[in-house]
């Protein structure tokens, strides 16, 4: 390579305007080959790899992890070694109007991401929904525990060391759609563990390593047990040559500055490789800190400056600051848009389910490997009403100040994820059966929880579904998720008595439902239609089967 060469943030999509530096993946110095991965960026809804799609060598990072930068913004720059450290500041310096010199910077999630070459765009991370939550399929998969599996009667079996002991309640096969760790992966597949009866209580319900050995021991089998090292004493550190333990660059040469030994570090980076923060984890386990994240020493007792002083047994009310996510940041800025530019109005409307509840039970009970959820109908039911009311199914382009009408009905579910909100959108939901639906649904909120989307599949949509009803939510009221010109907000299904025509009272299980609209596209009687055109095929649903 005989020029300088830049490394810029990518724009991945049209809406797509700024991204976050996540991880940098190589040092100042390191060369790389077409293809290979220089860092992790954080878009609005997912975090990506950028490739590289030239050779070249890595000689100056100019943006940190945490940086916020505009597309197009310079964050590093390649060269071939022969060419002068003051070409590289004077062309820094004319790009950004100072010079940049940065070291490697740390990831802390460790999750999969969808790779993207530098010099090429894909569609870019949209904003979120604002009262989203996971489709009834998704629920049981959103929720933490609060403890772990109850302890079985009989005490687990004492395995000899190195020994594993599975019960048969925990074998099969794990799928490839777990969301677990690399660790976790790894000894379920050795052992024969279906994962899939294992409870996470990472991030996001991630499964750990430390959730499947508690629910092996839990359902009576046995691990090989951890011989603690004594209170006096610091952890005994590996000795092995860690020169084959799969690293990121950065952490590679952190670890060999620290004098930390990489097989002491629980990887949790991509590919299951050990990226900084494991091995600054590392660290602080055998007390070798960095300098520079030494505290220094405690003020002393007493007043300062006329301030009184802190009682034993009194607690500071000191907050903590959490800065936006860029998922946290996109969210905030469309729904303050939506609702500072869309005049919202709403309709309200009760909806009787029995007969729905109905139907889904007869399905679940007839048809062999399906479980169709009440959103799942709602979904379904709600595309059909679209094509019934297509005004509806609509987005507004306020550029051109047109209304975009679609044919089919893309119809967007609100899922909440650890950072936020996405919606991944089932495409033409009106011509899908409630089978395909629900698999959809359930697929796309699987892979939305680890961040594996494709821009493509939340891009868009023509209309929302945002359900809180499995959190007992009575009724609740949702902002448009633009383009779109509508959303529905469903609440949960209330048994109560109900006064029939005939003056008869019966218990019936009713359903409230909210439709919010963009007065600039939806009038009042066009949204009243569409409303009770979706109650009359909730209440009456073979509708939506033919």
């Amino acid at each position: 390579m005989s020029s300088i060469r830049p490394i810029e943030v990518p724009k991945w999509g049209m809406t797509m305007d700024e991204g976050t530096i996540d991880e940098w993946y190589l040092a100042e110095g390191d060369s790389f080959s077409e293809g290979d991965l220089l860092c992790s960026i954080e878009s609005t809804k997912v975090m990506n790899d950028l490739a590289a799609n030239f050779d070249g060598v890595l000689r100056r990072i100019v943006a940190h992890s945490g940086d916020v930068l505009p597309v197009g913004s310079l964050i590093g720059v390649a060269a071939d070694p022969s060419v002068d450290d003051s070409e590289i500041d004077a062309y820094i310096a004319e790009r950004t109007g100072g010079s940049g010199d940065a070291d490697g910077s740390a990831d802390t999630d460790g999750e999969d991401a969808t790779s993207t070459p530098a010099a090429e765009s894909s569609p870019a991370a949209p904003a979120g929904t604002p009262a989203a939550t996971p489709p009834a399929a998704q629920a049981a998969a959103q929720s933490v525990p609060a403890a772990p599996a109850p302890a079985p009667a009989a005490p687990a079996a004492v395995a000899s060391p190195g020994e594993v002991v599975v019960p048969a309640s925990l074998r099969g096969d794990t799928g490839d759609d777990i969301f677990a760790t690399p660790h976790a992966l790894g000894f379920a597949r050795e052992h024969g563990i279906d994962l899939g009866k294992v409870t996470g209580t990472g991030r996001g319900g991630r499964i750990s390593l430390a959730d499947v050995e508690t629910a092996v021991t839990s359902a009576g089998g046995a691990v090989p047990e951890k011989t603690a090292a004594p209170r006096s004493t610091k952890p005994l550190r590996s000795t092995a040559d860690d020169s084959a333990v799969e690293a990121t660059p950065v952490a590679r040469r952190l670890a060999a500055e620290l004098g930390v030994n990489l097989h002491d570090c629980r990887a949790t980076g991509r590919n299951g490789r050990v990226c900084v923060p494991d091995v600054e984890e590392a660290a602080r386990r055998f007390g070798l800190d960095r300098p520079d994240t030494q505290v220094g020493s405690a003020a002393s007792p007493g007043t300062t400056g006329g301030a009184a002083a802190v009682l034993p047994g009194d607690v500071a009310n000191t907050p903590e600051a959490v800065p936006f996510t860029g998922m946290r940041r996109a969210i905030a800025t469309r729904l303050q848009q939506s609702a500072q530019t869309s005049p919202h109005f709403r309709v309200n409307q009760e909806v009787q389910i029995d007969e729905l509840l109905a139907l889904r039970r007869q399905i679940n009970a007839t048809v062999p490997a399906v479980k169709v959820s009440v959103n799942d109908l709602i979904v379904k039911a709600v595309a059909t009403t679209l094509l019934r009311v297509p005004e509806v199914n609509v987005q507004f382009d306020e550029a051109t100040q047109t209304v975009l009408r679609f044919p089919s009905a893309d119809v967007s579910v609100a899922v909440s994820v650890p950072d936020g909100l996405i919606t991944p959108i089932v495409r033409a939901a009106d011509r899908k059966t409630l089978s395909q639906i629900s698999e959809d649904i359930r697929d796309l909120a699987i892979r939305a929880k680890a961040g594996n989307l494709l821009p493509d599949e939340f891009q868009g949509g023509t209309f929302t579904v945002s359900n809180l009803g499995m959190f007992g939510v009575s009724s609740f009221d949702a902002v448009i998720n633009p383009p779109q010109a509508a959303i529905l907000a469903v609440g949960a299904g209330v048994r109560r008595p109900v006064v029939l025509d005939d003056g008869s009272v019966e218990p019936r299980t009713v359903l409230t439902l909210s439709l919010a609209a963009d007065h600039r596209v939806i009038d009042g009687a066009l949204a009243a239609t569409f409303i009770g055109e979706l109650k009359g095929i909730l209440e009456q649903p073979a509708q939506m089967l033919v």
